[in-house]
């Protein structure tokens, strides 16, 4: 959830986030037997992506009321946990046939080397929370614009940053997922464009060179990158860490829609999710999938209530599966 609120916060300024199996275990009968026949991805509830705010056991809890089955592990609640109360919480995650999706990333790289020094050096601390929880997949965004670096120089900097942040979380187990920002609005203000695209990011990880790296794909920047389905048949499923699945506002081109301004899954049929959701079961995509659409009114409804809506949107999703 910090990681999804910090993004908000960083979109909103700069546009004017072993005890248990992870994500990947078989889908449950709550969504279909013909889902639960081909795709390997979990329904993945991530709170602060849907503006809900809730405690780890919490969000565990609602996942289980409303049909999910993973929920997002988070390494600030985790860290201080003493055995027992961490037994409970993976007792809970049990007993509510759940899996752990995706954390997101602690360290915040995109800012100062200060800034990213001493967030790398709480890393490991976050990196052992995660894997004494069993947790093995965290991901984050990368910010597609830079006012003070050229792409180059940005490249070399984030190659050379996330190395060191994926060089200890692969000494924990964790693999890391990148997602690259697509609208072309989002752009237009800034001095120097910097990575939007699959194929940028593809060469990024390259650059990276650690085993452990892989995408964050999201239906949104996926579209607004004009990308299609065969970008992602070109994938292997191992390629992929999470995913985050959205609808567009309709009547909008895409190269005018802003990153702020997006729908639930299948709410507006702009965006063809049955080819995103189709191919990941195609390359044996077997990670979390989880809504993101940063929509006003949804952050207007209770918990239970914007769990509830975001559950029922998956699900039309998940049903355009085969």
């Amino acid at each position: 959830m910090l990681e999804t609120i910090s993004r908000r916060a960083a979109l909103r300024g700069l546009a004017g986030t072993a005890l248990v199996a992870t994500a990947g275990a078989p889908a449950s009968a709550r969504t279909g037997a013909d889902a639960r026949s081909t795709r390997k991805f979990t329904k993945d509830l991530v709170c602060g992506a849907i503006g809900v705010r809730a405690s780890l056991p919490e969000a565990i809890a609602l996942a289980a009321r409303h049909g999910y089955e993973s929920v997002a592990p988070e390494a600030g609640p985790l860290r201080p946990l003493a055995d027992d109360a961490l037994a409970k919480i993976l007792a809970d995650l049990k007993a509510a046939k759940l899996v752990w999706g995706a954390a997101g990333l602690p360290v915040e790289f995109r800012q100062g080397d200060e800034v990213f020094r001493k967030g790398l050096k709480e890393l490991p601390a976050d990196a052992a929370a995660l894997q004494r929880a069993g947790a093995t997949r965290i991901g984050t965004w990368l910010n597609p614009v830079s006012n003070d670096l050229t792409y180059m120089a940005n490249f070399r900097q984030h190659a050379a940053r996330l190395r060191e942040v994926a060089a200890i979380l692969d000494d924990h187990g964790l693999r890391l997922g990148l997602e690259y920002v697509g609208p072309r609005t989002f752009r237009a203000a800034s001095k120097h464009p910097f990575i939007h695209t699959m194929a940028e990011m593809r060469d990024l990880i390259a650059e990276i060179n650690k085993p452990n790296v892989g995408l964050v794909l999201d239906s949104w920047h996926w579209y607004t990158a004009h990308e299609t389905d065969k970008d992602i048949l070109a994938l292997k499923g191992t390629d992929v860490i999470c995913c985050d699945l959205n609808d567009a506002p309709a009547g909008v081109p895409v190269d005018e829609q802003k990153d702020l301004a997006r729908e639930l899954p299948c709410d507006t049929g702009v965006i063809d999710v049955k080819a995103f959701l189709n191919a990941l079961v195609r390359i044996g995509f077997d990670g979390p999938i989880r809504a993101e659409p940063f929509k006003a009114d949804l952050n207007k409804l209770t918990p239970d209530a914007a769990v509830a809506r975001t559950s029922a949107a998956m699900d039309r999703a998940f049903a355009l599966i085969g």
